[in-house]
């Protein structure tokens, strides 16, 4: 494996960054993952856009161009000879000292590009659906730290990946401080009701997921009819489908949540209906390499 670390390729051995960087000291950094499908990178100027946005609300500058990092990520993926990847592109403030001030930062910020295999459910959790539960971690804050910041403090969502792991389950519902749905701790969730599909605003504190933006899409495109609209607990328990995208998840199905069996405890039509077509649509839009 060759790991791109700011314009140059090292071994996973080798790969290493300063202890001083603020990414490691303070999760002072921004992140994508990104999938190829058959040497086409899925979305790819959706994922930079997005990099962009989130570096920007940090105040972060990232050091190269959006299509130098597009040709960056085409490289890494060459290095590598990967035709199907997960591919992670972490940005960080760069070299700093043990305070928390970005200004002493100096030189550039740490460009990272990792290319690799990902399995995030095992293949029949996408035949038989997951087993989720709510937890108690609500979601940050939008006034505190924005879920739409796609940052390398990600302690949130990993306080909440341990209480699902707790409680026996492999992901988990975050909600929001007034204790409506927000998202899952890696994915954005979805339900189904009476034909219509249903998903939280961005304004309840979820990530503008390029996957759930995909699936909206197609959606559209064969006349479902989609809300983004706040959801309560109880509107999931006795939705017909519920479903969570992600890049790294795509979309599995969930046929149980906090005990309840939603619809008729199998993954749905829709559910499987959309998943077809989103898949059909990694073999088109992208960047082919």
């Amino acid at each position: 494996m060759k790991i791109y670390i700011n314009g140059k390729f090292y071994d996973k051995e080798n790969a290493k960054i300063s202890v001083f960087d603020h990414g490691l000291l303070y999760g002072d950094g921004v992140f994508e993952g990104i999938r190829s499908y058959n040497r086409l990178v899925f979305k790819l100027n959706e994922h930079i856009d997005r990099l962009f946005e989130s570096a920007k609300s940090i105040m972060l500058k990232i050091p190269l161009t959006k299509d130098q990092l597009i040709k960056a990520v085409v490289a890494t993926l060459k290095e590598n000879k990967l035709s199907d990847a997960y591919i992670r592109l972490v940005v960080t403030r760069g070299i700093g000292d043990l305070g928390l001030d970005p200004r002493k930062c100096k030189g550039q910020p740490t460009v990272i590009i990792i290319a690799d295999k990902i399995a995030l459910y095992p293949q029949n959790l996408y035949r038989e659906g997951l087993k989720i539960v709510t937890v108690p971690t609500v979601r940050n804050l939008p006034e505190a730290l924005n879920p739409q910041i796609k940052s390398l403090n990600y302690l949130n969502n990993i306080l909440a990946k341990i209480e699902a792991a707790n409680a026996g389950c492999d992901e988990a519902i975050m909600l929001d401080s007034l204790g409506y749905v927000a998202e899952c701790t890696g994915d954005n969730i979805f339900i189904v009701k009476d034909k219509h599909l249903y998903t939280p605003p961005q304004c309840m504190g979820t990530l503008r997921g390029i996957t759930r933006d995909s699936v909206m899409e197609v959606a559209k495109r064969v006349k479902i009819s989609v809300h983004e609209h706040v959801i309560t607990r109880h509107e999931v328990y006795i939705s017909d489908e519920c479903f969570l995208t992600g890049t790294a998840a795509e979309i599995i199905p969930v046929v149980m949540v906090d005990g309840r069996v939603i619809g008729d405890g199998k993954p749905g039509k829709m559910t499987f209906s959309l998943l077809k077509k989103f898949k059909e649509l990694t073999k088109k839009e992208g960047v082919k390499y």
